[in-house]
């Protein structure tokens, strides 16, 4: 039996990666495998990612890597989920105007620095061939702009912006003038575009154009909900 028909009987009859014990071992395994998962993407894209580079990189023996994650797939996906539990905390300057600046500035550094963007691009790239990764992408920003709701609930307890505005929009319309052009027309991201794009999307937000029948607010564990947004 090949290593790849071997692992796929293991896999489906094993826990899944994420559903293990978070310390110890367990943890530090997966952390090693994470790591080296970023490093083969950052080195040699999704298409040249393989069990065995991971195996090497890591020091996790490929056995215990087709068992507990699948293929490339499985450890691309996981590395993704793994990425999305750190600590990270959007800005918070005291307005709203300075958090999007502060935020979509870090985002256009990140993007601009060879050895930062080379990981988030090869993830976004496997998103695009392989519909696990797209799903994991998609659960790793959904909870990234979650957490940046956090800048737009602050404003809207301060009377900066329409009470109902609707976090995720904003985020998302603010954001994606950088994405166009990183990922879209390939053209070069600045300091002055986060800028622009952050003040674009204030004005729309002062104008109410994130405004609805609802709008998130975010629980203790940093999860978003949708709750009636107030008439009043």
């Amino acid at each position: 039996m090949s290593d790849e028909k071997a692992a796929a009987s293991a896999v489906d009859s094993g826990p899944a990666p994420g559903s293990r014990r978070p310390g110890g071992r367990t943890a530090r395994t997966r952390a090693a495998v994470r790591d080296a998962v970023l490093t083969g993407l950052a080195e040699q894209g999704f298409p040249g990612l393989s069990v065995e580079y991971v195996a090497e990189r890591s020091g996790v023996h490929k056995t215990t890597l087709y068992r507990r994650w699948g293929n490339v797939e499985g450890l691309v996906v996981d590395a993704l989920e793994l990425a999305g539990e750190d600590s990270w905390a959007p800005p918070d300057t005291g307005s709203l105007r300075g958090d999007l600046r502060a935020l979509l500035r870090e985002t256009a550094d990140s993007f601009r620095d060879p050895a930062q963007a080379a990981a988030p691009t090869a993830f976004i790239a496997a998103a695009f061939q392989s519909p696990r990764a797209a799903n994991a992408l998609r659960a790793f920003y959904s909870e990234r702009f979650a957490r940046c709701g956090e800048m737009v609930l602050r404003a809207v307890e301060r009377a900066e912006i329409p009470h109902g505005t609707d976090a995720g929009a904003l985020i998302r319309a603010a954001s994606a003038p950088l994405f166009l052009r990183l990922f879209i027309t390939r053209e070069p991201v600045d300091e002055g575009l986060a800028d622009q794009a952050a003040d674009a999307a204030l004005a729309a937000a002062l104008a109410g154009v994130f405004t609805g029948p609802a709008q998130p607010t975010l629980t203790a564990d940093g999860t978003a909900t949708r709750t009636p947004a107030s008439t009043g």
